[in-house]
């Protein structure tokens, strides 16, 4: 049987809260075995932009990233945020190494093509290397990636999170069982937005076109969960989204929402 292997995403809303990161961070470290972090960036790359008075522009959620903004998250979400959890991680007793996916050539990315819209220095994945990092873990390291990753011409590019969670988890499960899970500020994907308790304990391809037709799963929701069954579909053995308090939990047993293929 294969060595098992976590992949686990924590959303910016979590890390904008001290108190909330600190709790997951103390969860995350008490993972036994291999284990990876992938983080989105939160607010502070928009509050520093701010400061160094750089608009900030956002179309359906989603970030332009041009030439100033390209520098604001690279400092921030490579640096700022990235570095900050590596010394947390370390303090909690978590050997951690901080990365983007430039970093060891982990996860190259193509810039995307402009369509209706122009995302400007934004990556969209094209491989991921499996090898480089199960070096990494078997020197008993716990990469830490940020939400960057680099092209073949030796562009920087702001690449969702969430991708690289499901990317990465994928492209381990040629020699791991990866357990993929994303940690935010809710209890799970819920069936009603102003119910936090409205947890829908689980989901199947056919449950989820039901909710998406309903309309009860939408937004922000359905690329995550495209994301989620895409994982599965591509080898990955389980997938959870669940609340970052719930993290132990979901590893141990259930919480949140569990994603199948049946």
């Amino acid at each position: 049987m294969s060595e098992k292997l976590y992949v686990i995403k924590i959303g910016g809303n979590v890390i904008d809260n001290p108190e909330a990161c600190d709790r997951f961070l103390s969860h995350f470290a008490k993972i036994e075995g291999a284990k990876i972090l992938v983080h989105g960036g939160g607010k502070v790359a928009t509050q520093i932009a701010a400061r160094l008075q750089i608009e900030t522009q956002m179309v359906d959620g989603r970030r332009i990233t041009d030439k100033p903004m390209l520098d604001v998250v690279t400092m921030v979400y490579g640096g700022l945020v990235n570095k900050n959890l590596v010394a947390m991680l370390q303090a909690a007793g978590c050997n951690a190494i901080g990365l983007t996916g430039a970093d060891g050539g982990i996860i190259r990315s193509v810039k995307r093509p402009v369509k209706s819209i122009d995302y400007g220095f934004v990556g969209d994945i094209e491989e991921v290397n499996a090898a480089q990092i199960s070096a990494l873990l078997s020197s008993e390291l716990v990469p830490v990636i940020a939400p960057l990753t680099y092209s073949s011409e030796g562009l920087l590019l702001n690449t969702n999170a969430d991708t690289m969670a499901s990317a990465t988890a994928v492209a381990m499960a040629g020699s791991f069982e990866v357990n993929l899970i994303y940690c935010f500020e809710k209890k799970g994907v819920l069936s009603d937005p102003d119910d936090d308790l409205a947890v829908i304990p689980s989901l199947t391809p056919a449950s989820y076109e039901e909710y998406k037709s309903a309309g009860v799963i939408n937004k922000g929701m359905i690329p995550k969960l495209d994301n989620a069954f895409a994982a599965l579909t591509a080898g990955v053995s389980r997938v959870t989204i669940c609340h970052a308090d719930d993290l132990g939990e979901a590893i141990i047993s259930a919480a949140g929402t569990t994603i199948s293929l049946a």
